[in-house]
């Protein structure tokens, strides 16, 4: 019997594009014998659509057009199990349920998706689904958490300063701020957002203004830390759980300009390089770094991913610095673009069989949970009146 997976992708992120290309990879990648795929697609105003016209990249270029082809649905929990189920009162999906969901499957990219919000609505539906928990998914999100919590822990990690957008003194306040830790260059970022969306790099008073107004365009708090010279840049992938992690092979993308830009990872290239998403981007594979320092970065990006309690698969990215040997573990993507997918196929693992293993994941984490005691069976309120001093009304 196929199991029936619900794949979720875009959403209101600034990653919304990304998020679409990732997930018709994956559902292309995804064996028709084992799974019975639903694709879903979240707008940007939060609406969820299903239908098989969502598969075909090219529908996209009309989105309206693309959304009259398919319908309004819903996840609806009913006791321990979870269905899909139409919003519509027209065409062949008229309202009632589509489908019992076994595993949702979240292709999402960015804020409002990948952080923790779409994750933590799933379980409230029961729903197993494939990926980080709410916690991991919510820190590895927000790169000051996710610092301060890896700092904790022993890790590598480049010292920052966190602003608020309406913090006193404004943006001058911040510069000085800035200017009192750090030496120039310095690299301003939004503190939740991923694809290198809002990221700046300043070399004096003006352009760290600059880069402190473009990355509060995009979130209302950023971070603030010394550049990295003589950069490489180096990802990582991990796949496996707290239990047992086992990292991918390392790649070095390649960057136009001093840091890896949106661009670099998705539009170039054109129609070919946005269709691609991050399998678009040009890099090195294996990275050119020595066996030491491969061994290293694949020892880190593991004991992290164990460490911040991650799940599935998971992309940590690395700065390195080519002149001294320092290496900084830079930030971890919990739904990375492609799945990084190209990362395991030089380990002789295939596309489809990383899906497998990420499913397999999702399901194993359901049985763990089903051993948990959530709730007591009784009802205090059906006592009448007597709830005690604490409880009483």
């Amino acid at each position: 019997m196929k199991i029936n997976v619900a794949v979720l992708f875009g959403g209101k992120s600034v990653e919304h594009e990304v998020s679409v290309i990732s997930a018709l990879q994956a559902m292309r990648a995804m064996d028709a014998g084992k799974y019975e795929i639903y694709p879903v697609y979240i707008t940007k105003g939060n609406e969820f659509y299903h239908g098989a016209a969502l598969r075909d990249v090219e529908g996209y270029r009309d989105l309206p057009a693309l959304l009259k082809k398919c319908g309004r649905v819903g996840l609806v929990a009913e006791g321990s199990k979870t269905y899909l189920e139409s919003r519509e009162k027209r065409g062949f999906l008229k309202s009632g349920r589509i489908a019992l969901i076994d595993l949702a499957f979240p292709i999402v990219h960015g804020t409002n998706v990948e952080d923790g919000a779409l994750q933590g609505y799933l379980k409230t539906l029961n729903l197993p689904f494939v990926g980080c928990d709410v916690l991991a998914s919510a820190v590895c999100m927000d790169k000051f958490s996710a610092k301060a919590l890896l700092r904790q822990g022993g890790f590598p990690v480049l010292d920052c300063l966190r602003f608020e957008a309406r913090a006193a003194g404004g943006l001058g306040g911040m510069a000085e701020a800035v200017e009192a830790r750090f030496p120039y260059p310095v690299v301003v970022k939004p503190v939740n957002l991923g694809s290198s969306v809002g990221i700046g790099r300043a070399s004096d008073r003006a352009g760290l203004m600059e880069a402190l107004e473009t990355a509060f365009m995009f979130a209302g708090r950023v971070i603030a830390e010394p550049a990295v010279e003589n950069l490489k840049e180096v990802n990582c992938a991990v796949l496996g759980d707290a239990d047992a992690a086992e990292a991918s092979e390392c790649e070095e993308p390649y960057a136009t300009e001093e840091i890896l830009s949106y661009s670099d990872k998705y539009m170039d290239g054109g129609k070919q390089g946005a269709a691609k998403g991050m399998a678009g981007l040009k890099r090195r594979i294996p990275a050119d770094i020595s066996s030491e320092m491969r061994a290293k970065i694949r020892q880190i990006a593991t004991e992290s991913f164990k460490f911040l309690d991650c799940c599935g698969v998971a992309r940590a990215d690395f700065l390195i610095d080519t002149a001294t040997g320092g290496v900084w573990l830079n930030e971890f993507n919990t739904i990375p673009g492609s799945l990084s997918f190209y990362l395991w196929e030089p380990t002789g693992l295939s596309y489809a069989d990383l899906l497998d293993r990420l499913i397999a994941l999702a399901l194993k984490r359901r049985r763990v949970e089903e051993e948990i005691i959530y709730s007591f069976d009784t009802n205090i309120l059906s006592t009448g009146g007597g709830f005690g001093r604490k409880g009483k009304i």
